[in-house]
């Protein structure tokens, strides 16, 4: 079991960070968005390891408190770890949490993978139990990218290792690829706009 890992980000890719620890080995971990790290930067990037039945991957949080939401998530029925991180990546914690609070389930069914019965699912198993995590803001922004249309490329790349449609990520890319942004912020802008 893994708590955190410290060590140099040397790759980044739309659904996953790799990362190298001070001992050499390099760690593949899935993140809900990795274009919040910065490659070439030493990180502390906090870790859930999942295992399966033919499957043992991890799991990168930018902080402790995305990482309790994301096995909060796992806790609910229906909900896997890809599943989780979609309803991560657009980095709205409060957003999620109201929503939770406030039986917003039309809100929870826009994330891929999250149809109606999931979302009620959601609502019903963790309705007063994010109450630690209501009063704690979204997740950071800590990337940046010089290049901007390399961002809106990944970015749109991400959105489409997130589930979302072609179709969807299309639409989507000509409204966010108005303003230069950064990966991250046009992830963000991306999934406020999917999301509602």
């Amino acid at each position: 079991m893994y708590e955190y890992i410290n060590g140099l980000i040397t790759n980044i890719t739309p659904s996953y960070i790799v990362i190298a620890s001070r001992s050499g080995v390099g760690y593949r971990l899935y993140s809900a968005n990795p274009y919040r790290f910065e490659e070439n930067v030493e990180s502390h990037v906090y870790v859930q390891q999942i295992v399966r039945e033919n499957d043992i991957s991890l799991y990168g949080f930018i902080d402790a408190d995305e990482k309790a939401l994301f096995n909060k998530l796992l806790n609910v029925s229906g909900i896997g770890p890809k599943s989780a991180l979609a309803i991560l990546a657009n980095g709205d914690a409060e957003g999620l949490i109201s929503a939770v609070e406030n039986d917003n389930v039309a809100y929870l069914t826009q994330f891929p993978g999250v149809g109606k019965k999931t979302a009620q699912q959601i609502v019903l198993d963790l309705k007063g139990k994010l109450d630690e995590l209501a009063s704690k803001t979204g997740m950071v922004d800590s990337s940046s990218n010089p290049e901007q249309s390399q961002a809106l490329d990944d970015a749109l790349e991400a959105l489409l290792a997130l589930g979302y449609t072609a179709k969807d990520v299309k639409a989507v890319a000509q409204i966010i690829g108005r303003n230069s942004d950064t990966t991250d912020g046009y992830i963000r802008s991306a999934l406020k706009l999917l999301v509602k």
